[in-house]
């Protein structure tokens, strides 16, 4: 992406809420029931590129690093946002073979499993619809990484993906699904996740899941690559770390780079910003598909409303409106919101990216929401990441160079300030 890619996140305090839509018999220590363990959120393919094109007879592997673990795992496929139906081959899950640590398409041969959808091993997905695996025995061990590999036997049309992963994924011709060697894989961006939105695990007396909804910042863009330094996977090592009970929530990242609460991905921004269909719909319209159905989601956190300013230009009421209308909504389905402050970015991309206006702009957010009682919790992320001589500006020593995204340090001070005790879940 250009230099202004500026995507934000949502990041703040997490707190309890009774059980969300999915949640059942939470805090039922005896009670195995399903749990959120990983999320993306999923958009359209842009309109030029492999998104685009598709995928005709080739295999996708693809890395994802799961927050809590149990006995059994089911995954979930999806086509929302194709143009027409997709064929699933094969479907295999398997984990990575860490003798081999160089070539991350590599995997353990001993732990391939095939995933089956209602008895077959070969599935559609339906236009817009999503396709759940059954429950396979697999045992998913907490802050561990799963290889999931699809095979799509005829074209698929536009995908349904994730564009900004942090994370090396691999594509190769046929069917590669129960290839314990990666060599086969011979496309290997480190951009995407296609057609795969979510891991459920199996735990006796889940709390539920934390649900992170933001932009880039959340999405770890200035993290480092392949290494899960997103802020939301360093608050998940601390949530285990804290809670030897095993009471953990699942952690699911929802942050989706570039997305604006305001406007359409498409819609191009100030510093000659295209815009992209991955950079998602409105934020309000995401609830439905990237909140509300996740697996046992209790609590919320939104950090979004930076790419309101630098790229739209919004007034402040624009920014709290929206996110004034996002609280309601996940308080009305009984959910715990917080909200966390937005973060400087003084300095990144190019003139008019960033003015003394919009830095207004940030500062009337910032004080409303501090000064608000509507929201269950704050998260303060702008006083954790400001440089106080200038703060205007992200510590020097949190910057990823591009002065708007945090880099792992500032990613783990990020993860560092969220209170656990909020976390009741």
């Amino acid at each position: 992406m250009a230099a202004a890619t500026a995507l934000l996140v949502a990041g703040a305090p997490a707190v309890v809420a009774s059980a969300g839509p999915s949640g059942t018999a939470a805090g039922r220590p005896d009670r195995a029931e399903w749990a959120g363990s990983w999320a993306t959120a999923v958009t359209r393919g842009n309109s030029v590129g492999l998104t685009n094109t598709g995928l005709n007879d080739q295999s996708v592997r693809m890395i994802v690093h799961v927050s809590v673990g149990g006995p059994a795992l089911r995954v979930r496929l999806s086509n929302l946002y194709g143009e027409q139906a997709v064929t699933v081959g094969r479907a295999t899950v398997a984990r990575p073979n860490t003798a081999t640590p160089d070539d991350l398409s590599d995997i353990d041969a001993a732990s391939v499993r095939p995933l089956t959808f209602t008895g077959a091993t070969t599935a559609i997905m339906n236009r817009g619809a999503e396709l759940l695996s059954e429950p396979l025995a697999f045992p998913v061990a907490d802050d561990s990484d799963l290889v999931v590999t699809l095979h799509f036997p005829t074209p698929t049309g536009p995908t349904t993906f994730h564009g900004q992963s942090q994370q090396a994924n691999f594509i190769g011709a046929g069917d590669l699904t129960g290839a314990a060697a990666g060599a086969g894989f011979t496309t290997r961006p480190t951009c995407c996740w296609f057609f795969l939105s979510g891991v459920d695990v199996q735990r006796k007396g889940s709390p539920g899941a934390l649900v992170v909804l933001s932009d880039s910042i959340g999405d770890g863009n200035g993290s480092t690559v392949n290494a899960n330094r997103r802020w939301p996977d360093l608050l998940s090592d601390r949530l285990l770390a804290d809670r030897p009970d095993k009471r953990t929530p699942g952690v699911l990242n929802l942050s989706l780079a570039g997305n604006r609460l305001n406007h359409e991905g498409t819609e191009p921004g100030d510093g000659n910003y295209p815009g992209y269909y991955q950079l998602g719909p409105n934020a309000a319209a995401r609830l439905n598909e990237d909140v509300f159905e996740q697996t046992g989601v209790r609590t919320v956190v939104t950090h979004l409303g930076i790419n309101d300013i630098w790229m739209s230009n919004d007034a402040p009421e624009a920014i709290i409106g929206t996110l004034r209308q996002i609280n309601q909504q996940l308080q009305q389905r009984g959910l715990t919101s917080l909200v966390a402050t937005l973060t400087p970015y003084e300095g990144h991309g190019a003139p008019g990216v960033w003015t003394p206006q919009k830095e207004a702009t940030r500062q009337a957010v910032n004080a409303y929401l501090r000064g608000s009682r509507e929201f269950d919790g704050l998260l303060d992320f702008d006083r954790v990441l400001r440089d106080p001589a200038r703060p205007g500006q992200l510590l020097p020593a949190y910057d990823s160079g591009d002065h708007i995204h945090p880099n792992d340090a500032g990613n783990q001070a990020l993860a560092n300030a969220v209170p656990l005790r909020l976390l009741d879940l």
